[in-house]
């Protein structure tokens, strides 16, 4: 005869499956909510997001979210996105909790921008504000790249960050300007106070919250985004920043805050961007869909930085947006979607200048530009284009 509890265990990991399945069939709705684009990619695109972060999810909420046993693990990648991630990025955290010790070691790479941040519980999908945050310049780091982080409550010598009693997870973001030559950070994480934690168990209870936990994530991480895009999307070609249409507290990048322009484009039309860097640690151009993610940037050209863009000769940086290839050295590509948001950083600079974005007729694209504007070869593109993809198995890559 079977035994009672077996069978009530299996009742229960039936129930958490269907309830995971059910949550994450209701989400299937949200693609076809007023305000999505129709006609386009973007309600594929949709789908996509939410197929794509059932994976981080899975992560977040149940294969790495206990902060007795954490680990460093990427979060977007390119088949994982939202949140308006960075194509230059490599995002990494671990789950921690404000009470206990952490010691964080490893190489720190070369990416031109680091920073880590504490992050404390919050109502957006990342958490809530940053108890504290360290750029790479504020660490000590060996010649040869070796570090060692602590993270804890209470003050420690050498690089230390401070949580709070809110904290629960740990965010390195690294930017890499030069796709091709800049590391990325290989390191791991220990917690090194309190008692020894018991060995982790992956039974009925802890899948069915975990389960439940993920399948409502899911939906309502997509159905935050899709909200705070409406946002820019009444005021389309208008550099506005976060703080300036919502003052919830959110794991921002530390040392510049985005400026974000919503953009509608038909197929005869081009949006040109203008705007003369300031100096900065740092800065890049980026380039998504309605639902924060990144275009597919290992084979599109969706986004630039101070590595890879075209200056003009006096100073200018002139994006170009556009269905087809103008030639333009600073092309940004569309990839199919008639809507989405352009999104530039100035990290750490010396000042923060606001771009201007001026739509016209394909056709009369020249008379609005410099007649020297910078261009290239076809042959030139294809090396863009193949520089990509290189650079991203250099960050993600085996």
């Amino acid at each position: 005869m079977s035994n009672p509890d077996h069978r009530s265990r299996d009742q229960q990991l039936v129930k958490a499956w269907d309830q995971f399945c059910d949550q994450l069939k209701a989400a299937g709705r949200i693609p076809f909510r007023d305000g999505v684009p129709a006609g386009d990619l973007s309600r594929s695109a949709g789908f996509r997001c939410l197929a794509q972060n059932i994976g981080l999810g899975m992560q977040f909420f149940l294969e790495n979210d206990d902060p007795l046993h954490p680990e460093l693990l990427h979060y977007f990648d390119p088949i994982r996105k939202q949140g308006g991630d960075n194509p230059d990025a490599v995002y990494v955290g671990a789950p921690i909790n404000g009470t206990d010790t952490y010691r964080i070691h490893g190489n720190r790479g070369s990416a031109r921008y680091f920073a880590v941040t504490a992050v404390e519980t919050g109502n957006t999908p990342w958490g809530g504000g940053v108890a504290h945050a360290l750029f790479g310049q504020d660490l000590q780091v060996e010649p040869d790249g070796r570090f060692e982080l602590i993270c804890s409550p209470d003050p420690h010598p050498g690089n230390w960050l401070q949580t709070s009693p809110d904290t629960f997870r740990i965010t390195f973001r690294q930017f890499f300007a030069d796709w091709e030559n800049e590391r990325p950070m290989h390191a791991s994480i220990d917690r090194i106070s309190g008692a020894p934690a018991p060995k982790p168990v992956m039974d009925q209870e802890r899948l069915a919250r975990g389960l439940d936990a993920v399948s409502r994530w899911v939906g309502d991480s997509l159905t935050y985004w899709a909200d705070m895009i409406e946002r820019w999307k009444v005021r389309p070609n208008t550099f506005l920043s976060y703080r300036q249409l919502d003052d919830n507290a959110i794991d921002a990048t530390p040392g510049g805050e985005p400026l974000i322009a919503y953009w509608q484009l038909p197929a005869d039309e081009a949006i040109i961007v203008r705007v003369t860097p300031p100096q900065a640690h740092y800065w890049a151009v980026e380039f998504g869909n309605y639902w924060w993610c990144s275009m597919d940037y290992r084979s599109i050209l969706s986004n630039t930085n101070c590595h890879y863009a075209r200056i003009e000769d006096d100073g200018e940086l002139i994006l170009v947006i556009a269905h087809v290839d103008t030639g333009h050295a600073n092309w940004l590509d569309p990839a199919g979607f008639h809507e989405g948001y352009v999104t530039v950083r100035w990290m750490q600079a010396d000042h923060y200048p606001l771009p201007q974005a001026t739509q016209v007729k394909l056709a009369e694209l020249d008379r609005h530009l410099p007649a020297n504007a910078k261009k290239v070869t076809p042959a030139e593109r294809c090396e863009q284009i193949a520089a990509r993809r290189r650079g991203v198995i250099q960050r993600f890559g085996v």
